[in-house]
């Protein structure tokens, strides 16, 4: 494994990087389109549980696929995600992983996108720009989990890659799930048709409790400690406002019809999550980002133990108003009368897989690019907001300088915690 900055990775061509030596060794390059009675091969790129998940729901979307290789910076997740799948009895069969297309460390990623059609890139999404653009450059079709970047240089190289992904007509299908959700889809389809008139102002909700932290061991690097609980670095994670809440903000942005918005002004901070375990990150925010006429988001989310969870979407328009969550009747029209949805019900995150694999084998690519990104660039402005207590405009938070990753990608590279951020002192880049 070498040492590497970002602007090395994204500035090298997959082809370039891997060389024809590994091409060889791995196998001829495969197309990037099949017949129906191709054998499709997924390659996976990040194994966590969301990796894992995505593992299985690619597996059930298509008849015709294998999971034929695996990468991830740590060996025991790779092992751990690939024994998990293969206890299935449904999808073992569909497993073809041995220890040669296993690939552990900061390159793995080189070495699946060599060997496979499809990738599933689900590492921490930092890696997000560099990896979809290597799948890209080598001609392959992608689903990346959200958000795509977590700093400005990150989602300008996305925009970059997903207008290429379009020039080879390849699929980009996004993490955003909500987007692949029936109940979702006709609500906003009522939304942008009038049902509540003009929209005037949406909130957005996401409380919840605290997810895990992993103590740091006696003989971790700083990077392997980081690594390990990415989460709470905002290099790798982008802060929890990004990271999940990114959600709720892309099905605001949806209903505005993706526009962007014009400024965002914002406050968070440390209240629970005080401990340097914890990283640097906030565990709240409360964001106000204004759209053309007028139009205003009221962005909330916290992650704190003991308080009233709340995952929704309000909408008010000058006809009414309607409610959007993931619970059941949980999507709501109210005018002179009330809608609910009753339709059909799906499993978001297996339609994502099943209309990703069908765009590939029709020849009809789906690329998700451009909202990916906006959103993703959406909850990064809040951050900024946020974070240093000013009014961040859409043309500051897409023009940003300020590149997060590391010195270079090496276990033992020093890597202290940057500080908190003190909104009127840290300062926007």
């Amino acid at each position: 494994m070498t040492a590497a900055t970002r602007r090395e990775f994204l500035q090298a061509s997959t082809s370039t990087a891997i060389g024809a030596t590994l091409i060889a060794q791995l196998g001829d390059a495969p197309m990037a389109t099949a017949a129906n009675d191709n054998i499709l091969k997924i390659g996976l790129i990040g194994c966590g549980g969301r990796g894992s998940g995505a593992a299985a729901q690619a597996l059930k979307a298509d008849k015709n696929v294998k999971l034929w290789a695996m990468a991830d910076a740590f060996a025991d997740r790779l092992d751990l995600s690939l024994s998990s799948l293969q206890k299935d009895e449904t999808l073992a069969p569909k497993i073809d992983v041995p220890p040669e297309r296993r690939f552990v460390g900061f390159d793995g990623y080189q070495q699946v996108i060599a060997c496979c059609d499809v990738v599933l890139l689900c590492t921490p999404p930092h890696f997000r720009p560099i990896h979809l653009k290597a799948a890209v450059d080598a001609g392959r079709h992608v689903f990346a989990e959200k958000p795509v970047a977590v700093d400005a240089p990150g989602i300008r190289s996305v925009l970059a890659t997903c207008e290429l992904a379009k020039q080879k007509k390849l699929s980009v299908v996004s993490g955003l799930c909500l987007r692949y959700d029936y109940g979702f889809r006709e609500t906003i389809r009522r939304l942008q048709a009038g049902d509540i008139g003009d929209i005037t102002t949406l909130i957005a909700n996401d409380y919840r409790g605290p997810i895990w932290v992993k103590p740091r061991e006696p003989d971790w690097s700083d990077m392997t400690w980081q690594m390990r609980n990415w989460y709470y670095f905002t290099w790798l994670s982008g802060d929890f406002n990004v990271e999940q809440h990114v959600h709720l903000l892309d099905v605001c942005s949806w209903i505005m019809r993706d526009a962007n918005p014009i400024q965002a002004i914002a406050m968070g901070g440390r209240q629970q999550r005080t401990g340097s375990e914890f990283g640097h990150i906030y565990d709240h925010f409360s964001v106000v980002y204004e759209f053309a006429g007028g139009v205003k988001l009221f962005s909330n989310c916290r992650q704190q133990v003991g308080c009233k969870n709340d995952i929704s979407a309000q909408v008010f328009g000058t006809k009414g108003r309607a409610q959007l969550s993931e619970r059941r009747k949980g999507m709501r029209i109210q005018t002179t009368s009330e809608w609910i949805y009753d339709g059909p019900e799906n499993q978001m995150y297996q339609t994502e897989h099943d209309e990703l694999f069908a765009s590939i084998r029709k020849g009809e690519p789906i690329n998700n690019g451009e909202y990916m990104a906006r959103s993703s660039l959406i909850a990064i402005m809040g951050r900024m907001a946020a974070y240093t207590g000013k009014v961040i405009t859409w043309e500051m938070a897409l023009n940003s300088q300020e590149d997060l990753s590391p010195p270079r990608y090496d276990w033992n590279v020093e890597l202290p915690v940057p500080p908190i951020a003190v909104p009127g002192q840290t300062k926007f880049v």
